[in-house]
């Protein structure tokens, strides 16, 4: 009896098989793969299992080869810039027709217009690269879709996915700062960086923690660019309940000029409410039903 079927992944599926096969016999597992993100030699697998005790679980490989007629690589493009850099990012797009007809390629349109695309001729009819970059500073994130019309019937369009990644001009990490549960067992170091991206240099200045007895040092192991702020906490340090804590650094970026850390730090556990026993009543307390307490 075959119990389960699991493919690796899922862009592999498995659809009804033959439960029960009789010895001697074969049944069916039909096997379906979506190819339509793979490019090339394709490996996958899928694992069998029954209740044949000498081989309960069997892997299956498929092997195979996605032939594309116009092949492109990659379809979705990732840029990174800064908040602040006048610099663009770029990635290249590689477009390689695999059919015996020429191709034509249209000049392409982006619908944002945070990216621009050109288009660069490798071997005429056989071989292009796209050229996909961002334009012009960028606040936040912002996607877009490249299009390039072609000559080909089957595919008359090509779509390629643009995502621009805008990191801040600062960053600190670790977002929160973490603490064990209150009240602390014995003295705490944590540290958090602070990193500039921008295009000055960075200064900081007035590092505390609004909760008394943390001492916070700063350091700067690329002066102007990356700091280490060092917290130390005291044994016992506890953050009262309700209390918004955190750890505040002043800086002279004008859209920076206080960073902010928040503290958290688990509850002080509660104690376990005390057990309490009743004990027993005497004897002489007990009332035997139909019977009239002694002295009545």
């Amino acid at each position: 009896m075959v119990t389960n079927v699991q493919p690796s992944c899922g862009c592999t599926t498995a659809g009804e098989w033959s439960h029960q096969v009789e010895p001697d016999k074969t049944g069916n597992i039909p096997v379906q793969f979506n190819s339509s993100a793979y490019n090339g030699p394709v490996t996958k697998t899928v694992t069998v299992t029954s209740n044949d005790k000498g081989q309960p679980t069997v892997v299956l490989q498929i092997k195979g080869t996605v032939w594309k007629p116009i092949d492109v690589q990659p379809q979705f493009v990732m840029l990174t810039v800064n908040a602040e850099s006048v610099s663009n990012d770029s990635k290249v797009v590689h477009i390689v027709n695999n059919g015996d007809e020429p191709l034509t390629l249209s000049a392409p349109e982006s619908n944002n217009k945070a990216f621009a695309a050109e288009l660069v001729t490798n071997t005429p009819g056989k071989d292009y690269n796209l050229n996909v970059s961002t334009v012009g500073p960028l606040s936040a994130g912002v996607q877009g879709q490249i299009s390039v019309k072609t000559s080909s019937t089957k595919t008359p369009v090509l779509n390629v996915t643009a995502w621009a990644n805008v990191t801040p001009a600062v960053s600190f990490t670790p977002a929160v700062l973490s603490l064990p549960p209150a009240p602390l067992a014995g003295p705490l170091t944590n540290m958090v960086t602070i990193q500039n991206s921008g295009t000055n240099v960075l200064k900081l200045s007035d590092a505390m923690v609004n909760v008394k007895g943390v001492n916070v040092e700063i350091q700067e192991p690329e002066p102007g660019r990356k700091f280490i702020a060092t917290l130390t906490f005291p044994q016992g340090f506890e953050i009262a309940q309700g209390q918004e804590a955190h750890l505040s650094v002043k800086s002279n970026h004008p859209g920076f000029q206080e960073i902010k850390v928040p503290l958290v730090q688990a509850p002080r556990p509660q104690a376990a409410a005390p057990i309490v026993t009743i004990p027993p009543a005497p004897p002489s307390a007990l009332v035997t039903p139909g019977t009239k307490p002694a002295g009545q």
